[in-house]
């Protein structure tokens, strides 16, 4: 498998707290990869790492074999990496249209490449009905929609996505997971924080865990969701009762 990203030996610390602790990840093209851990395990520290957000104290991000460590977010994004936030941010006082439209014309040849993407992504996240609504009247879902729109209608080769399923309902989650899985298999390798841990597992290739900013675990769903430190660290004896009623 050939690896689109690597983080190499990244430390991060923001005072005396030690968000990213050596940490090391390899991602391979064209892979969907979960990462999960408890609040405050370094989760989003690392997509800032990966993104040009802030600058590791230690350690290289190697991304397409070069290195991009501390570039900053727009040259970053320039080279095909692309990302959600948790706190949306949309341009409220435009049109849903507009939102992803102004973030499709830096990678089209002309406007008119640039609106045929805009409508392409509306359709796919089953927007193109609210394409002249405001985006602050969007609900907290559509918001999310919006926010993965505007991070795939670049064209990117690397998606990280930040909780995209964060107030769905368990029918939203599976339309949202059905719209990843087409994203994904259009050939773009994705990273996903994510605390449904349903949804992990069910679309996930391999997953990494993070607690007080290690990578403790890694490997593929069956195997992480029978960690004992995982369960001990993060899912719970709860979550170990679920997994086993569930197979029968």
């Amino acid at each position: 498998m050939k690896t689109i990203l690597k983080v190499e030996n990244v430390t991060k610390r923001f005072g005396g707290v030690i968000a990213l602790n050596n940490v090391s990840v390899d991602v391979y093209e064209k892979e969907f990869l979960g990462i999960i851990g408890p609040n405050g395990s370094g989760k989003t520290t690392l997509f800032n790492v990966i993104t040009g957000f802030i600058k590791p104290d230690k350690g290289r991000i190697i991304y397409m074999d070069k290195d991009i460590t501390g570039m900053p977010p727009y040259k970053i994004a320039r080279l095909g990496v692309a990302r959600t936030f948790q706190i949306m941010k949309p341009l409220e006082n435009l049109s849903v249209y507009d939102n992803v439209l102004i973030y499709a014309l830096p990678r089209s040849k002309d406007v008119d490449e640039a609106r045929d993407k805009t409508e392409k992504v509306l359709s796919l996240l089953d927007l193109w009905s609210r394409r002249d609504v405001l985006a602050k009247d969007l609900n907290a879902v559509e918001k999310r929609r919006l926010e993965l729109a505007r991070a795939i209608v670049g064209d990117p080769k690397l998606l990280l996505l930040d909780e995209v399923l964060a107030g769905h309902s368990p029918a939203e989650i599976d339309k949202t997971l059905a719209i990843l899985k087409k994203i994904h298999e259009s050939g773009v390798t994705i990273m996903m924080i994510e605390h449904v841990m349903r949804a992990i597992m069910k679309i996930s290739e391999r997953v990494i865990v993070l607690n007080y900013g290690n990578v403790i675990a890694e490997g593929p769903p069956e195997k992480i969701s029978k960690d004992p430190k995982v369960i001990e660290a993060y899912l719970g004896e709860g979550f170990k009762k679920y997994l086993e009623t569930s197979k029968t």
